[in-house]
């Protein structure tokens, strides 16, 4: 009987033996009597943000209820979810490693199955085989899957997973929100700073000159000087007549006194508002310098802390949440390996192999001959 297989082996043709039986056989073996049952755990979620531009159906249906993708930070938390920050989270205490480095694992199949000193590197590595992440750019619905020999623990690190997503898009929510009220408050404590500079320089000038607003001084002083002209003209007209028709009239040397000191007023009075370096002239042009820097701090005091407003309100509506579709599943089944399917693909892909080398070497020998 024996003789009889081996004469069969024996008549077959090598290539075949060697791309399609082979092969076949070993996948046989191995997902027969070696694979570990695989569980799998999906979840599925959106991160919103109110304020993002919507670009596809779903994100138009999802802006007209006041939220849209924020594809940002999703981005961000598919990022995280693979990273080694979050197998070194998953991996506290060595729960990862011992979960898939468990010895009913087959050796194939657990981590650091032959035994060794493993790496980091290399335990991301096979991290990185167990976590699948997939994005639907169109709905912008992310699918997270977990691959673990348990249902267990595919169940609790996927919720572990997304649970750390939900937290790191919190923490950039909040990062974001300090980020844009702290540049704000730099730029009102800057504006305050300055608007209080300009108003003490204000108010240091007017001690110094001893006049509150030189512009409306100068009004008086003019009204004045224009009421002692008044007075002046007056009294020259009173003494011409005098002089003109009483020449005696000892009114004359009175009204003469009185019209030289209205004219020495009036001559003091004009060198007030104009001509000197104290005068209100001078005094206007660098009050209407400091007023105008006084002034500009306020208004740029202003616009600061309206900025702080609207940053602040700009914060509170920029708040982007993960929200979750489909909670992580906890399998009941083994969904892998697909063993028979396994199989006959290797026999398959074995065939296609095997036909194209078997032409390949037809053609080569045919051309030799």
């Amino acid at each position: 009987m024996q003789n009889t297989i081996f004469s069969r082996i024996k008549n077959v043709d090598r290539l075949f033996l060697i791309i399609v039986i082979i092969p076949t056989i070993i996948a046989t073996i191995y997902l027969g009597l070696f694979a570990s049952d695989v569980y799998i755990s999906e979840s599925r979620f959106v991160v919103r943000s109110p304020d993002k531009p919507a670009s596809t159906g779903l994100g138009v249906l999802l802006k007209s209820s006041g939220f849209t993708s924020g594809s940002d930070e999703i981005y961000a938390a598919e990022s995280f979810i693979m990273s080694r920050d979050a197998l070194a989270a998953l991996n506290k205490g060595g729960r990862f490693e011992k979960a898939y480095g468990a010895p009913e694992i087959s050796l194939f199949d657990r981590f650091n199955g032959f035994g060794g000193d493993p790496s980091s590197e290399e335990l991301y590595k096979y991290y990185r085989n167990k976590i699948s992440i997939e994005h639907e750019t169109n709905a912008s619905i992310t699918t997270l899957q977990v691959r673990a020999y348990s249902a267990e623990e595919a169940y609790r690190i996927n919720a572990a997973l997304i649970g750390m997503a939900e937290a790191m898009v919190n923490r950039l929510n909040v990062r974001g929100r300090q980020d844009l009220i702290r540049f704000a408050s730099v730029e009102v404590e800057e504006a305050k700073a300055r608007a209080a500079s300009a108003a003490s320089a204000l108010s240091a000038f007017r001690n110094s000159q001893g006049v509150v607003d030189p512009e409306k001084q100068a009004t008086v002083q003019i009204q004045m000087i224009s009421k002692l002209q008044d007075e002046v003209i007056g009294a020259r007209s009173e003494l011409l007549q005098l002089r003109s028709f009483t020449p005696q009239n000892p009114q004359i040397d009175v009204l003469a006194t009185k019209v030289k000191g209205l004219e020495r007023e009036m001559e003091q009075q004009l060198s007030l508002v104009a001509g000197g370096s104290k005068s209100l002239s001078s005094t206007t042009a660098r009050y209407q310098r400091l007023q105008l820097e006084s002034q500009f701090a306020d208004k740029q005091l202003a616009g600061a802390m309206a900025s702080l407003q609207d940053a602040s309100n700009e914060a509170r509506r920029k708040q982007a949440y993960l929200e979750r579709i489909v909670e992580p599943s906890k399998p009941d089944e083994a969904l892998e390996p697909r063993r028979l399917r396994g199989i006959l693909a290797t026999f398959v892909l074995g065939l296609i192999a095997w036909g194209i080398l078997s032409m390949l070497l037809a053609g080569v020998r045919e051309h030799k001959s």
